[in-house]
């Protein structure tokens, strides 16, 4: 049995391309405005992390939510063909390079403002570490059911579905109360 991709693979390339020339301008003004240490840098690359978090944790918090449905739907079925292509995209155009700049910006945000100093910010790190463990498990999860091969249940992904939230709370809680500064 044959299967209609959702979207064509020419609307992903173009989608995929313009995600990837908007990440190296952001990249390349980045790095021009480095250089040149302007006074204005540090609050751009706040905005830039906030940006490139915001992002992420949209993919963090909607990747498990497609897996609830994607659990329930025939493997061999064209809902299930759609939620690859979906999972896939998500991943690739928008999580993975939401996650570098969240982590590239953020090192740099914490060696500049703040010497990696303080209780506060090795605990928010740690949540980072965190939501990037969870990523990774998302995205081997998105290539199992691609190949037909999940294992969890649609109430599985549910709970699942916490583990961002909790870690996103405990980051909020360190940056903005700095319980241990």
């Amino acid at each position: 049995m044959t299967h209609e991709r959702a979207t064509s693979q020419s609307e992903g390339r173009k989608a995929k391309t313009k995600a990837y020339a908007s990440i190296a301008a952001v990249v390349l003004l980045a790095l021009g405005a480095w250089w040149f240490e302007p006074n204005w840098l540090y609050g751009w690359l706040k905005v830039l992390h906030v940006v490139a978090v915001i992002s992420w944790m949209v993919g963090l918090f909607y990747l498990p939510r497609l897996f609830v449905y994607h659990a329930d739907a025939a493997s061999d079925g064209e809902p299930s063909a759609t939620f690859v292509v979906m999972e896939q995209r998500l991943i690739k155009v928008i999580m993975n390079p939401a996650m570098m700049v969240s982590w590239a910006a953020g090192l740099w945000l914490a060696w500049t403002g703040f010497g990696f100093s303080g209780a506060w910010l090795w605990i928010k790190i740690a949540t980072v570490i965190g939501l990037t463990v969870f990523h990774v498990f998302l995205s081997r999860a998105a290539r199992k059911f691609a190949a037909g091969e999940n294992t969890m249940t649609a109430r599985k992904w549910r709970m699942a579905n916490e583990i961002p939230t909790v870690l996103m709370i405990i980051a909020v809680i360190m940056v903005i109360i700095k319980p241990f500064a």
